[in-house]
């Protein structure tokens, strides 16, 4: 018998065989001072192209008012306990209301955290008799939640209508058989490559096949739809989502999330998602903090209107220098560039160590080997500035990359 630990010493995993090189720079890397469009990176500033805060609510000062005051009036400790046994409030309602009404559904379940907390939803709603289908594409937290599921499962190509009604069809046949139902599972927005999920195009089909929608839509919103709503919105089938999923890590730069849909599912989720009634309840400076940055969501469209400015101008700045930015119709601006894993990293240091530039690098085995991408979130509070300090960084880089200068077998070029 094998030590179990004894195989973690030769297989660190994917991303693990990478950490000697690149923990504390690459991986794990220490932003300091305020969220916002420029801090420090190793003692010096930097654009920061690398944080959710879209609306830049992080430090919008009504939200850090509300956060302090809270912190100092409750503490961070209540409520105490899970909120089926000691730990609820009536705050924690209203804001279960309040978003419920703003994503036009009739009720909303809050969750402490978006990634345990779509992987219970899942686990809660699926018997082993019923189906899943899913985008092949969707989070890891999806695929995780799917795993625990031990019926049968379909993933259909990537925003692909014609896959998607043939994996459906084999799903229709397969719940026939078990005497379950289907559930399918896609995003509003795939936060890698910034592509919006072709929800439309699927909610056409369910009358058809009688399937139920979860949609996982952290990227949307707050940022897509006319009043901020989400990718449903945006696409005008938000009724046809049976359950609305988002967290409020990226637009509301905070913690927890949140499920939303029709009253009977919601309180069948409340006794029994099992991250929630078996786990604290969310700390009352958070709910407090989430309802003002719900207020100012509802109340403030110049924050959404200002973010999709900063987009378009990026967008537009980086599209006139020829760059890749694949199929993006969202807020996530991907750039993808042909180059080794070697040629990336030595890119994205030329570009934190010589222009002043932070972003996110992507490389295989996470997209095919022979690519990289290097994914920008834009805010609302990047400046012009920011944007075309930027765009002119990365077309200087690219001159670079064309003529082989990042040509290097560096440390984390390693065969698989």
């Amino acid at each position: 018998m094998m030590d179990l630990f004894e195989k973690i010493r030769t297989d660190r995993g994917p991303l693990g065989r990478f950490s000697d090189a690149a923990h504390g720079y690459y991986t794990f890397p220490k932003l300091e001072g305020e969220l916002g469009n420029r801090m420090k990176f190793q003692g010096k500033e930097k654009i920061i192209w690398s944080i959710n805060n879209y609306l830049g609510l992080a430090n919008h000062p009504e939200v850090r008012k509300v956060d302090a005051e809270a912190a100092a009036e409750w503490g961070l400790a209540y409520p105490m306990g899970a909120r089926i046994m000691s730990g609820e409030s009536v705050y924690h309602e209203q804001l279960e209301r309040e978003l419920a009404a703003f994503v036009q559904k009739e009720d909303t379940l809050l969750l402490n955290y978006g990634y345990q907390g779509i992987m219970s939803i899942i686990d809660a709603l699926l018997t082993r008799r019923d189906v899943v289908v899913y985008d092949k594409d969707n989070h890891a937290c999806i695929y995780d939640g799917i795993r625990m599921h031990i019926g049968e499962r379909f993933a259909f190509e990537h925003n692909d209508i014609e896959s998607f009604e043939k994996q459906v069809k084999k799903a229709v046949v397969a719940a026939e058989a078990s005497g379950g139902g289907v559930l399918v599972i896609t995003e509003g927005v795939f936060g890698m490559r910034g592509e919006q999920g072709i929800l439309k195009e699927i909610a056409a089909l369910k009358d058809q096949y009688k399937f139920r929608l979860l949609v996982d839509d952290a990227h949307g919103f707050g940022t897509l739809g006319k009043t901020g709503a989400g990718a449903g919105e945006e696409q005008g089938v938000q009724d046809k989502i049976d359950l609305y999923f988002s967290t409020f890590a990226k637009s509301m730069a905070s913690i927890g999330a949140f499920v939303a849909g029709d009253n009977d599912v919601i309180n069948f989720l409340r006794y029994n998602t099992r991250s929630q009634i078996f786990a604290k309840s969310l700390p009352m400076p958070l709910v407090l903090g989430n309802l003002k940055r719900l207020e100012l969501l509802r109340n403030h469209p110049e924050l959404k209107d200002k973010l999709w400015e900063n987009v378009r101008k990026l967008k537009a700045g980086l599209g006139s220098k020829g760059f890749d930015l694949g199929h993006s119709n969202t807020c996530v601006t991907p750039i993808f560039m042909k180059g080794s894993v070697g040629e990336a990293t030595a890119l994205v240091y030329d570009l934190r160590e010589n222009y002043d530039i932070f972003c996110s690098i992507v490389v295989y085995p996470v997209i095919p080997k022979g690519m990289m991408l290097l994914r920008l979130i834009p805010t609302a509070v990047h400046t012009d500035e920011d944007i075309n300090l930027t765009v002119e960084a990365f077309g200087e880089v690219s001159e670079k990359l064309r003529a082989g200068s990042y040509h290097i077998q560096a440390e984390f070029d390693v065969a698989p």
